[in-house]
């Protein structure tokens, strides 16, 4: 079966993507009573959030740095980091030590997050499948499995550190298949500069990985308070947006594997961009529930293989020396967009109103179909062979 062989091929990046899914579905499900178990307020809890998450854009401009150092093990590395800065968050007693450990893990696991979309992109060139979408909607899959498994052990009264211990061992299970294989053939220098590399064309794809996150980040972390605030929706009603948009990311990545490997990618990202705007526009304009529900759903199925698939370009259109830094260069780019995300997010809808801020959103992800994508496959078409 097609399916068992293209989940061998990307086994190890399959593996690092679950893993880096067991553990933010970990931290996030257990979200509340961790900041009570700091100690600290909402605006001081955001803040040591957001400064723990500098790690991981760090980490993925220095995943490079790391493979050469570790080589083999690199992934395992980055993995190990990840884990050892849950853990500690679980016993974390104050905003120094939870910041720490924040930063530990999100700088582990943007290093396993860069090094497992470059093990997908060398996995692509050597089977000549599109293996990137597989990979993501496993990520969700194994975040929606995480959390839900969580929240079932936090209603069982287990408390952070029993969870998290229970996340290392599933982890370490996992890590058997993590180590990297030795692609650095005699001709190539692991540390030679990347002055060559097409930075245009890279950056470019950077881009539209940042808008399709853009879209992915604003509408999971204001999904339900739109549905509360303006559509007066209860807590369980607002819980399904993010899970509807989830739900939409899930299907829209496994079902463009299974159903859409063979269509253009250009041609596939445009249509999705389309749809993602038309999906989060349909929600920020919605006067009911149900409307709301199906622009949230449409919304994470279009945005859902935008940022697969360019992460995928970039490493096909870059000459195999230059993949891993490439793939670093614009996942940084890309991951950047669940800082601008939020901030976005909430000055438009302080300044214009909530449902203003889906708009705009909205209107970034029409501007990737209408000119970011057609002006990156230029770049693409123009590239050196």
């Amino acid at each position: 079966m097609q399916l068992l062989h293209d989940l061998h091929a990307s086994r190890r990046a399959l593996a690092g993507f679950i893993v880096v899914g067991f553990g933010w579905a970990s931290f996030s499900a257990q979200m509340p009573v961790i900041k009570a178990q700091v100690g600290v307020g909402d605006g001081l809890w955001g803040t040591l959030v957001l400064m723990g998450s500098t790690g991981a854009l760090m980490a993925m401009w220095l995943a490079p740095l790391v493979f050469r150092l570790m080589g083999t093990w690199a992934l395992m590395t980055g993995v190990v980091g990840m884990i050892a800065g849950f853990l500690l968050s679980g016993t974390a007693q104050g905003p120094v030590m939870i910041g720490f450990a924040l930063f530990l893990a999100a700088g582990g696991s943007g290093v396993a997050d860069v090094l497992a979309n470059a093990e997908v992109s060398e996995a692509e060139a050597e089977t000549g499948r599109s293996l990137m979408n597989l990979n993501h909607g496993m990520f969700s899959v194994a975040y929606a499995v995480a959390a839900v498994s969580v929240g079932a052990a936090r209603g069982a009264g287990f408390g952070p550190v029993t969870i998290f211990a229970g996340m290392a061992v599933a982890v370490g299970v996992l890590m058997i298949w993590m180590r990297l294989p030795d692609r650095i053939t005699p001709e190539d220098d692991p540390t030679a500069p990347v002055a060559g590399m097409p930075r245009a064309l890279v950056w470019v794809g950077g881009l539209v990985v940042l808008s399709a996150f853009l879209g992915e980040a604003a509408s999971e972390g204001w999904s339900a308070l739109h549905i509360e605030r303006m559509l007066g929706g209860g807590p369980a009603q607002g819980a399904l947006g993010p899970a509807l948009l989830a739900g939409g990311m899930a299907v829209g990545r496994l079902g463009a594997h299974l159903f859409g490997a063979g269509w253009p990618p250009i041609r596939v990202m445009v249509i999705a961009s389309l749809i993602a705007g038309v999906g989060l526009a349909l929600a920020g304009a919605a006067p009911s529930l149900p409307v709301a529900y199906a622009g949230f759903l449409l919304g994470g199925l279009g945005v859902s293989v935008v940022g697969p698939l360019a992460l995928g370009l970039v490493g096909q259109a870059v000459p195999r020396k230059y993949r891993l830094a490439a793939i670093s260069q614009a996942a940084a780019l890309g991951y950047a967009a669940f800082f601008l995300g939020p901030v976005v997010m909430g000055y438009v809808a302080e300044g214009f109103g909530l449902r203003a801020s889906f708009y705009v959103i909205a209107a970034v992800m029409c501007v990737v179909a209408a000119v970011l994508v057609p002006w990156w496959a230029r770049l693409l078409a123009v590239r050196p062979a």
